[in-house]
């Protein structure tokens, strides 16, 4: 790697990674009480995808153990904002759907953290955040195939 690549590269992280500890932190502090930022990102996900996932397939959407999976999943259902029901075709899998309460739950935070967002996207251009999309977008499937995944 070039030493312009090498700067580049230090630049790019470092901008990403303090980006994703600011936007966590604000977003955070926006959500209703209660809610945790991995609430709100299973909920979501569970809301655009409609249809049940198994608790390994979220583990791996996520790139978490399953462990820390349950643990939000625990959360979640004792909240009333998921359903986590046994797999009619294999008894020791579950399988997670979110609930009415769980789609108003997402609803509410969102509401709560689209200002922010938005503003974001205003005060930085719409034709500029356009542009990031795809970039942003290959990175995330770069860095989301683990090693041996291929």
């Amino acid at each position: 790697m070039s030493d312009d690549a090498e700067k580049l590269a230090v630049a790019l992280f470092s901008e990403m990674l303090t980006a994703d500890q600011l936007v966590r932190a604000r977003l955070r502090s926006a959500l209703p009480k209660g809610m945790e930022l991995s609430h709100f990102i299973v909920l979501n996900y569970l809301a655009q995808h409609r249809e049940e996932r198994s608790p390994a397939e979220l583990a791996r959407v996520f790139h978490l153990t399953r462990g820390a999976l349950t643990n939000t999943l625990n959360r979640l259902e004792w909240a009333g904002h998921v359903h986590v029901r046994p797999d009619w075709d294999d008894a020791r899998r579950k399988r997670v759907a979110i609930s009415p309460a769980g789609q108003t739950a997402r609803e509410t935070a969102l509401a709560a953290i689209r200002p922010i967002m938005t503003e974001a996207v205003r005060e930085i251009g719409l034709a500029r955040t356009r542009a990031a999309i795809p970039v942003l977008r290959e990175m995330r499937v770069q860095f989301g195939t683990r090693e041996g995944e291929d």
